[in-house]
């Protein structure tokens, strides 16, 4: 008797998924249309801020500021943009609180979409008449769309799926950003030379236009599943203050611990990628070899992420909870700073870097959003955009000026900082598993 090969039983679950869950297949498009028009515009901001034209990527009033006071500005890009970014991101954390609380989520999840839209449309304009400043106020924004983006399509999931559903089915969804990862810069390599860079930011917009076609659609199976747990509010304004979010995160003992949780996670990733770029520019003197270095360091990480994505997150979800799922990740970047304090290699940098990124997406990024199936909406949309898109950036600005000090003291110091730093995300994990094993298996 012939036996299946073993991969035959998870895709038959799969097919099996897509039946009892017709908005699955919707979930899973809106997040592959969404990250596809993110990856798309992502080279064109690296460019942006990997360009030593000063003009062209700071304003003409910052520009000559720092020269006459002596400032590098140059020196400093990547530096400015990212505290450039964290202040806007502050700036918009009221007016974000503003949307969702006087709008019902069939008017703010397609306003919201249709703002970014229109943003690329205006970015269209400025790339083709080559404004000066330009390249530090579309960095900003790409930082800015993809954090908010992403937090409110996760938040839209947890209106759509119970927690039950959503550990069986994340990870499927997940995989659907990460195909978008390889789609996206597939698609600007091959049309960049065609059609040059601000055609490119029209193509991003009819993506996005397509994933407000998927919003629409799930609309109707979000009021369906939350008729059926009696929460027939949730297609009102959810009102409250416009800085409830900030209050949230004071007040919640579980917000607390996802914003440990964020601030350490991106300052492991942070300290990783920069001591990586000098460790590269050290070894790989070229840019063609350089160039190679990297790429192949994204082929695996998307690689493994799809794979752990497909096979091994729904099970360990389903089977163990999110105890395990939070904590392989956090020991395993534990494991490799401690690697890299000793030995500061390529190899192992690339293996940490692949290790890290995949742990994150398929792992560690899936069980914090099942947790928030389990939550209110005002903690679902406003406390998490705080965590996703302040926290997240603010924890960016405090490590790359913490890596700019630490370098100087060579690859070693900088890695035996990234394993404190490891250390206090693993007790943030710890401590998010304890708060959520106090929550009910349903939202309040």
């Amino acid at each position: 008797m012939t036996q299946a090969p073993p991969t035959a039983g998870r895709f038959d679950h799969l097919r099996g998924a897509l039946r009892e869950f017709p908005p699955l297949l919707w979930s899973f498009l809106y997040f592959f249309f969404l990250l596809t028009g993110y990856y798309v515009l992502r080279p064109v901001r690296d460019a942006m801020g990997a360009s030593g034209d000063v003009q062209a990527v700071f304003p003409a009033g910052l520009v000559d500021w720092a020269a006459a006071r002596g400032v590098a500005l140059g020196d400093l890009t990547l530096q400015v943009l990212f505290t450039g970014t964290f202040l806007v991101m502050l700036l918009l954390q009221p007016a974000y609180g503003a949307l969702v609380s006087r709008f019902p989520r069939r008017v703010f999840l397609p306003v919201l979409y249709l703002l970014f839209i229109a943003c690329l449309l205006g970015f269209y304009i400025l790339f083709g008449r080559e404004v000066p400043g330009r390249g530090a106020v579309f960095f900003i924004w790409v930082a800015v769309f993809n954090l908010f983006a992403v937090s409110v399509f996760w938040s839209f999931m947890a209106d759509i799926y119970s927690d039950t559903e959503a550990r069986r089915l994340y990870g499927f969804i997940a995989a659907g950003g990460t195909i978008g990862g390889f789609t996206g810069p597939l698609i600007t390599r091959v049309l960049v030379n065609q059609v040059g860079v601000a055609n490119l930011l029209l193509v991003s917009a009819a993506l996005l236009a397509l994933a407000v076609v998927c919003i629409l659609r799930l609309g109707r199976w979000a009021r369906l599943r939350e008729l059926e747990r009696g929460r027939e509010g949730n297609e009102q304004a959810m009102g409250g203050s416009m800085l409830a979010g900030l209050r949230l995160l004071r007040d919640q003992p579980l917000l607390r611990a996802m914003a440990v949780i964020m601030f350490f996670g991106v300052g492991v990733g942070t300290l990783l990628y920069n001591e990586q770029a000098a460790i590269a520019r050290a070894f790989y003197p070229g840019d063609e070899a350089r160039t190679a270095y990297y790429a192949n360091i994204d082929l695996a990480i998307n690689l493994v992420t799809i794979l752990v994505q497909v096979f091994l997150t729904r099970t360990l979800l389903v089977r163990f909870g999110v105890a395990p799922v939070l904590l392989i990740p956090a020991v395993a970047i534990l494991l490799g700073f401690a690697a890299l304090t000793a030995s500061p290699l390529p190899l192992l940098v690339a293996v940490v870097q692949v290790a890290t990124r995949a742990g994150e997406f398929s792992l560690a990024k899936p069980a914090r959003e099942t947790i928030y199936t389990r939550v209110d909406r005002e903690i679902r949309y406003k406390g998490k955009a705080v965590i996703d898109t302040a926290v997240y950036r603010g924890g960016d600005l405090f490590f790359v000026w913490t890596h700019k000090f630490l370098a100087a003291f060579g690859s070693s110091v900088v890695f035996g900082a990234g394993l404190l730093v490891a250390g206090a995300m693993t007790f943030g994990a710890w401590r998010l598993i304890r708060e959520q094993a106090k929550l009910p298996a349903s939202p309040p």
